[in-house]
């Protein structure tokens, strides 16, 4: 008898498991990072939820899913993603990451103890992947 081990998720299907992130989802696959985010990694993401994507105008989403924002809709999500696996406690311990964009994020402890990154604040955190870890945060990094 042979035993099959399940391969773990990776960062991209704990997003498309869960309805909470189908904006993000659909935003990978618009700007064809879907293939990027299931490779070796390891990858950090901090996942902005359905209801982050909400805050954002209609308008400016739909602009940012359509094929000639391309580019665009690729640079706002690889602010989302950093190159290695970083646990919470590792992220707190920073002061600020840098994210695939380059674009540098600041990191702070809030009166409440909350944990902010730019303008987001992180809601869950340590959800492993077989190629990294995603923490969920309530905006849209810009």
């Amino acid at each position: 008898m042979s035993t099959v081990q399940k391969k773990a998720p990776s960062v991209v299907d704990i997003a498309t498991n869960d309805k909470n992130f189908s904006t993000l989802v659909s935003a990978l696959q618009a700007a064809g990072l879907v293939d990027t985010l299931k490779g070796d990694g390891p990858f950090t993401v901090f996942a902005p939820t359905n209801a982050a994507f909400e805050d954002l105008s209609e308008s400016v989403l739909e602009d940012l899913m359509k094929p000639t924002n391309k580019t665009r809709l690729q640079n706002l999500l690889k602010n989302h993603v950093i190159e290695g696996r970083r646990r919470a406690r590792d992220v707190v311990e920073s002061s600020s990451l840098t994210p695939m964009s380059g674009k540098r994020l600041h990191i702070r402890t809030n009166e409440d103890q909350q944990v902010r990154i730019g303008d987001a604040t992180v809601r869950q955190t340590d959800l492993d992947a077989e190629n990294g870890i995603v923490h969920v945060i309530d905006r849209v990094l810009r």
